[in-house]
Parts: C-alpha cells; structure tokens; sequence
C-alpha cells in the first residue's frame, strides 16, 4: 500500500443523535500516512465522527469505509469514571481483547516515549489531570495503530508535555487525525484541515497546514458575504421599482411580474452563510456580597517529591480582589491542593465561616452526570427567576434543546460552559479554578479571562496556558516545583 492510498473514507454518511441532526451527507476521504485536524464548534459532533470511525456507532446512512486488517485506537479526552479505581496496568490491559503476557516492560517502554514516571500499581484517580492525559495517550500508542484519533490531546499537559507530543506526532509515521483547540500545536505537524460545520453537517475537506486553512475558511466566508451584500442591495432595488410599477397598472404591471420572477432568481444565488463558530456573550461573575478582610489563608501544602507526599511550608493569605496563580508540573499535587482548598481539608487552611466557594474541576466532577443543565442550573439559581436563568443559559450557548439534555450527554466543552453558567449565578466570594481552558473554545477564552479579570472576589487559578494568564490580573505566583 503506498503513501497516497486512502485507507479511510465516509461516503454520504449521515447520522442522528436522539432526533438532533450530526451529520449530512458528510464526504471526505483520508490517506494513508497524513495527519489530520478535525476542526468544528464544540458539540459540533467530532468525537461522534470518531466513533463512527471506530464502529462504536453506526451511520444512519451512507457508509464509513476503513482499509481491511487495519488497526485503530483513540486517546480520549478524559478517563471514564469507572475507570478511575484501575491501576496504571490494569488501564493498560484494557487497551487489548486479549490477554498480552509480560505487558509490564512494554508500559515502561511507553511511559518513557510520553516521558510520564509512575508506578503501576498507582491507581488512576490518585494521578494528577496532566498525567492522566499522557496515560489516555499512551494507552493508544501501546497499540501501535495504523489509525490514531487524538481527541484534544493537549488538554491537561504542560508545555514540557506539549513538546514532547509534538515531537513525537512529526516522527510519527502511520495516519493521525487530532481534534484540538490549540493552533501553534496543530499548525506544528498538520497536512490539512477536516471541517464540521454544525449549520451544515456537512464536512469540508482542505489541503495545507493549518494557519492557511483557517486563512482559507476566512476569506471563502468573507466572499460567501461580499456577494450575498451585493445579491440583497440588487434585490431591494429591484424590489423598489417593481412595487412603483405594480401601482401603475396596466402595461406596467406585466413589467413588475418580470422583475419579480428575476428577484426570485436572484434570491436562489444567495449563499447560505455558514455561520462561524458563535463566541458566547461577554458575562460577569457577581461576586458574593460582604466580603471583608481574609478569605484564604494558607500556612503549608503537600506536594509530590518521588511519588511521596511532602508537607512545605508556606504564608499565602488572600482577600477579596486578590489572585493567586498556582503553577508547577503534572503531578507535584496541584489539582490535589485545589480539591483540598474546595473541600477545606488542605493542611494549614483556613477559609472564615460563609465564604461561598465556586470550584471549577478540569474534570467536570463538580457536576452531576444524571442531571440535566437546567436541573443543574436550576439549583444554583438562588433568588433569579426562571427567565434569568435562561438568559445566563443562552449566554453560554445553552439553548433549550441543551438545557433538557443530561451533563453526562455533553461535550466536554458544553460541560465547561456549564460550570461557567452555574459560576455566574452561584455568586462566589471564592473562586477556584484548575485548567478552565481545557476543552473550551478558542474563541470564547478571551471573553472568559475578561470575566475572570473582573471578577471581585479571591481568586486560584491553576492554568498551563500562558497567553490565558496574561489576559488576567494576578498578584501572587505559588511555584511548588520551587518550595
């Protein structure tokens, strides 16, 4: 088989979720050995593509054609929950039907290509967001597959992380196909660009690395409504007249139907606009009223050194309008302090009786998976109306359909823009938030560090996005690589 066979291909392949339209007659054909980027609004339906790939589901129609005997394996976004009492081995062992003996040297093999070093018999949930990351990764690359599906595969890892994942995907020599949010990553070792366009449900297929499709898909929309201006202001006038000569009556009116039925053919060139990416609307976070003096203070912390835990001493004190910024790497007990601060069980905390806490998990595990979003939202509502908490709802691009769906249904970006959702009506005078960028959007980031900029309350933030950080004020830096 050469480089230029296609080894995969969807074919008028449409399919439905419930009653809700994914995909239309979506065409696009893969080549064996190229690396891909699946782009689309969050909810779009990427990782449905991906599991129509996979055959975890079937089209409603048209057919997904993938090469004979070849293999295909998918880095999920997120470790499933009950996954999380696996061990590393255990997590391990599930990547493969059939029993592999002496699998332990191949994990170690492949914890050094993601430059990950944990124990196998450390269970999943005790390990930090950022190596759970590498583990989901590393637990599709065990299988060495002829097709990986990456699904934002960057999410949770620091710039280390980042680095080497690149690396590895530009020495990579079998087919990839990435969804992702983070542009300097894909544009490093992309040839080209799938697009889900969610108005559609058609996929575009374009050629290049990834900056230049986008600049593509920007200039095709610019024209798509330069031509549609100039289409409306033609009608309009022709509109005019025929009016003016429909009132003259007699010969005239033979002339007005003429330039109706040409205003009718005219009406059939306008392009339907694809709509880009809808950005949610800018919002604020009220925060909660009297405070006054301390809100944190914190004395010591536990952090990893060697895979054990290790108390260090430190003086962090926080009031309101004050931010600390949280940083080090995957697995020295960021996320681990945070969970500890949200639940008032870290050593050498203190946070004064009322301070109403707002805790955003890169996990989502604030959220409970058989509610659905107005359930969710309804009980946080406090002393809003209904009406107010649709407004915050269609805000954050949750719209009636989504409001009746289940937390455990959504994308994991339409969780974040949940728990977003709910930080706005909870009011909080605390506010803790670890990696809110993760699967979120590009395009709604600034907006969110606007809001979190603003906010007036204490604020931790944990976040492995620097141009994120920039956008917000912070006064104090915890570096616990440092201590």
């Amino acid at each position: 088989m050469s480089q230029n066979d296609v080894i995969l291909r969807f074919n008028k392949v449409s399919f439905e979720y419930g009653q809700k339209a994914i995909l239309k007659e979506a065409d696009f054909s893969v080549r064996k050995g190229s690396k891909v980027t699946l782009m689309g609004q969050n909810g779009a339906g990427k990782s449905t593509i991906f599991r129509l790939i996979t055959g975890d589901i079937f089209p409603e129609s048209g057919m997904v054609s993938v090469n004979d005997n070849l293999s295909i394996a998918t880095a999920r976004q997120v470790v499933s929950r009950d996954q999380l009492e696996l061990t590393v081995r255990e997590f391990f062992e599930k990547a493969f039907v059939e029993k592999i003996y002496n699998i332990e040297p191949r994990i170690d093999k492949i914890l050094e290509v993601i430059h990950l070093a944990v124990p196998q018999n450390k269970k999943l949930g005790s390990l930090s967001g950022g190596q759970q990351a590498r583990l989901l990764l590393a637990q599709a690359l065990i299988q060495d597959p002829d097709i990986l599906l990456l699904d934002e595969p960057t999410n949770n890892l620091d710039k280390q992380g980042i680095t080497h994942l690149t690396e590895f995907l530009i020495e990579y020599k079998k087919t990839c196909i990435v969804i992702s949010h983070d542009a300097d990553f894909l544009n490093a070792f992309t040839h080209g660009v799938l697009y889900l366009d969610v108005f559609t449900k058609k996929v575009e297929q374009y050629a290049g690395d990834y900056f230049k499709v986008v600049e593509d898909i920007k200039a095709r929309l610019e024209r798509e409504r330069m031509k549609n201006a100039r289409l409306e202001k033609d009608i309009q006038n022709r509109k005019d007249q025929a009016n003016f000569f429909a009132q003259k009556g007699g010969h005239m009116r033979d002339v007005a139907k003429k330039m109706n039925k040409k205003i009718d053919e005219l009406s059939e060139e306008i392009v339907e606009l694809r709509q880009e990416d809808r950005t949610i609307r800018n919002f604020f976070i009220p925060c909660q009223e009297g405070l006054a003096g301390r809100i944190l203070e914190l004395k010591s912390v536990s952090i990893m050194v060697g895979h054990k835990p290790t108390v260090k001493k430190v003086d962090v004190s926080l009031k309101k309008k004050e931010r600390l910024l949280l940083t080090g790497p995957n697995g020295i007990g960021k996320t681990t302090l945070l969970n500890m601060l949200a639940t008032g069980h870290a050593k050498g905390e203190h946070i004064p009786p009322g301070i109403r806490i707002s805790y955003y998990r890169q996990d989502f595990s604030t959220l409970d998976f058989e509610k659905t979003v107005y359930q969710t939202l309804l009980g946080v509502i406090g002393k809003k109306t209904e009406e107010e908490l649709r407004s915050c709802a269609a805000g954050f691009l949750l719209d009636g359909e989504i409001l009746k769906t289940k937390i455990g249904s959504l994308s994991e970006g339409q969780k974040g823009l949940v728990a977003f959702a709910a930080i706005t009506l909870e009011h909080p005078g605390l506010l803790i938030l670890d990696e809110p960028t993760n699967h979120i959007n590009f395009r709604h980031i600034p907006v969110i560090a606007q809001a979190l900029d603003r906010y007036e309350g204490a604020m931790i933030l944990v976040s492995h996005v620097p141009d994120f950080v920039k956008q917000i004020r912070i006064d104090y830096t915890l570096n616990l690589a440092a201590l």
